[in-house]
């Protein structure tokens, strides 16, 4: 409590006050929400149905892989984007300074504001996985846990990305087209464990794509896997978030002392 008997705010107000404004921003702009979904679907179809006409039955014998790898990327992608657009939208409107002058500063607001995106993406990432299993006659193991934590640790990785990324766009403001490009190469890293390359382990996203292909097409629970697997897993996804964290923070700090934080 403070000295006027107002109560101070803690970082679960905070936390409280970015899932509810995600919450409002999906359901206030229904058209900006569903057509995500809907370009996501869209994609696929062309993907499956597209590509079904041309392998054939090389397709269809690879399809779950299919399946549970777009999963990921429509994870990550989400996560990636909301991050870095997000910064990047603050900066063209103006309203970037605002967050600095919190109680909580800069870095844990956009931090709370990656989880609640995080949060967001995993429920149309969800539904996107449902439609994609009825459109295909696909079958998956699906271990809640496994598949929530596994996924979640993969994706962290890819928003200590976003966060590099963000603090970018504070510096350099308009840098659309290098994070729409930094998305394809999302792809590259979903299907990297296809190619067999134990150091490709240490880069964001590969180690959570591979255990979540063994989890969802071979019902491999979280406890099964083995403890360096599961370290490896852990310590990528802790170090991309530093590592991206920090990058925030040092742009941030330049942008303050070159005097264009606010500017546009």
């Amino acid at each position: 409590m403070t000295d006027d008997g107002l109560r101070r705010a803690t970082y679960l107000d905070l936390a409280r006050a970015v899932l509810v404004r995600e919450y409002l921003v999906f359901v206030r702009y229904p058209a900006n929400a569903v057509g995500g979904v809907v370009v996501a679907l869209f994609f696929f179809g062309l993907l499956f149905y597209g590509g079904e006409m041309v392998a054939g039955q090389a397709l269809t014998d690879s399809i779950e892989g299919i399946v549970v790898g777009y999963f990921l990327w429509t994870l990550a992608v989400g996560a990636y984007a909301s991050t870095a657009n997000d910064i990047q939208s603050e900066v063209g409107w103006g309203t970037l300074e605002r967050h600095v002058v919190t109680p909580f500063g800069f870095g844990p607001v956009v931090l709370a504001k990656g989880a609640a995106a995080l949060v967001r993406t995993f429920v149309t990432s969800t539904f996107i996985l449902a439609v994609m299993l009825l459109a295909t006659g696909t079958r998956l193991e699906l271990p809640v846990l496994t598949v929530v934590v596994v996924a979640a640790l993969g994706v962290v990785s890819v928003l200590g990305v976003g966060f590099a990324a963000g603090g970018v766009a504070v510096l350099y403001k308009r840098i659309g087209s290098w994070l729409n490009l930094l998305q394809f190469g999302l792809v590259l890293l979903v299907s990297a464990p296809a190619f067999d390359l134990p150091i490709a382990r240490l880069l964001p996203l590969v180690q959570g794509s591979a255990m979540l292909q063994r989890a969802m097409l071979d019902g491999v629970r979280l406890w099964e896997f083995a403890p360096l697997d599961l370290a490896l897993l852990v310590g990528v996804a802790a170090g991309y978030l530093a590592l991206g964290y920090a990058v925030f923070g040092l742009a941030t700090r330049r942008a303050r002392r070159l005097g264009v934080l606010g500017d546009y």
